[in-house]
């Protein structure tokens, strides 16, 4: 872990791993109510703001570093996002939180994402499959235009299956 936990807080998001549905988890994750494993969240200025089963919402503020010698955003980190939203919609729909597999990500990049903004980033599965799953996600500027959007396909990680 790359942020220090007391034993008994890692105790307690070993429970809440074990009791809740995997929207109630994220919703955990929300409420910072479980250590953070990786510092991934900061550094790409993302904060889940809402979860529902199968819809996941996360508020995206890109800082500097993120850009590229052009000034924007660089698309790879803008892939990051949008993996980070389809795989959260598709936990979102399991009975227990499970971490997600990518198998594909397609992506269609409509507008530059400038860094020191706030964008809206929603992820909905749209086929909560027992083995595969089928997920959207769009990032929305402030004014409601879609910046960039993709479908994936991904699979439950059955190595973390208790």
């Amino acid at each position: 872990m790359s942020v220090e936990a007391s034993p008994e807080a890692l105790q307690e998001a070993a429970d809440l791993w074990n009791t809740l549905s995997g929207v109630e988890f994220i919703r955990a994750m929300r409420d910072k109510r479980l250590p953070e494993i990786s510092d991934i969240s900061d550094y790409i200025g993302q904060v889940v703001t809402a979860a529902d089963p199968g819809r996941v919402e996360i508020s995206w503020t890109p800082g500097e570093k993120l850009c590229n010698p052009g000034g924007i955003v660089h698309g790879g980190y803008i892939a990051m996002i949008l993996d980070n939203a389809v795989c959260l919609a598709a936990s979102s729909t399991c009975d227990r939180f499970l971490p997600m597999l990518t198998l594909n990500l397609n992506i269609d990049y409509l507008r530059g994402v400038r860094s020191g903004e706030s964008y809206t980033v929603t992820g909905t599965c749209v086929h909560p499959g027992s083995a595969r799953m089928v997920a959207n996600a769009v990032i929305d500027d402030a004014r409601g235009r879609p910046l960039a959007q993709a479908s994936a396909s991904v699979l439950p990680n059955k190595a973390f299956t208790r």
